[in-house]
């Protein structure tokens, strides 16, 4: 009983220094438009003739699946560790909410400056979603994700981190928006 009663004021504890953590969005990585990699791709002309088919053939079959992981870093400048166990989001890009969902993974950041990074894989069809009102945005961070555009696109998350107090979920108050731009 005494080890179960310091394990719950530990998490306690990471629920009061998650406050003060810093969120940022620190990159977006294996970045594939209809399973086409466009990480490292400068230009379209990058694009191998496969390529160009495959995301030709999902255009025209009507979806164009994008997928990439946006790796989320936390940094505590609290004296003691914090930490969550879900996260509740939202994806904005060009403050238009494109995507939302939960990610539960335990994640622990260290104390006095320490870091950790959360991994989110996010999918989304990209036909879906041009199919709103703001078409323009979409494009253009689909341009800018393949290194050919011109304008920066606003990413933002909406976070809500959530820890586990024994077994009581304890919530953010609000959610935390965490913004960026990508551009080529």
């Amino acid at each position: 009983m005494f080890f179960a009663g310091c394990d719950v004021l530990e998490q306690a504890s990471q629920v009061a220094m998650l406050s003060k953590c810093e969120f940022r969005l620190a990159t977006l990585t294996n970045t594939t438009i209809a399973g086409v990699n466009v990480q490292n791709k400068n230009s379209y002309k990058d694009l191998t003739v496969m390529d160009v088919a495959r995301v030709s053939g999902a255009y025209a079959a009507g979806n164009l699946p994008l997928s990439f992981t946006l790796n989320v870093e936390a940094k505590n400048p609290n004296s003691k560790a914090a930490g969550m166990s879900k996260l509740d989001w939202i994806l904005m890009i060009d403050d238009l909410e494109v995507l939302t969902g939960i990610t539960e993974q335990r994640v622990t950041i260290p104390a006095n400056g320490g870091t950790a990074i959360l991994p989110m894989e996010l999918k989304l069809d990209l036909m879906q979603v041009l199919n709103t009102k703001n078409v323009e945005s979409l494009a253009n961070f689909g341009m800018n994700l393949a290194g050919v555009g011109n304008r920066p696109t606003r990413v933002a998350l909406k976070a809500k981190p959530t820890i586990y107090v024994g077994s009581t979920p304890i919530a953010y108050p609000n959610y935390i928006t965490i913004r960026t731009e990508f551009t080529k």
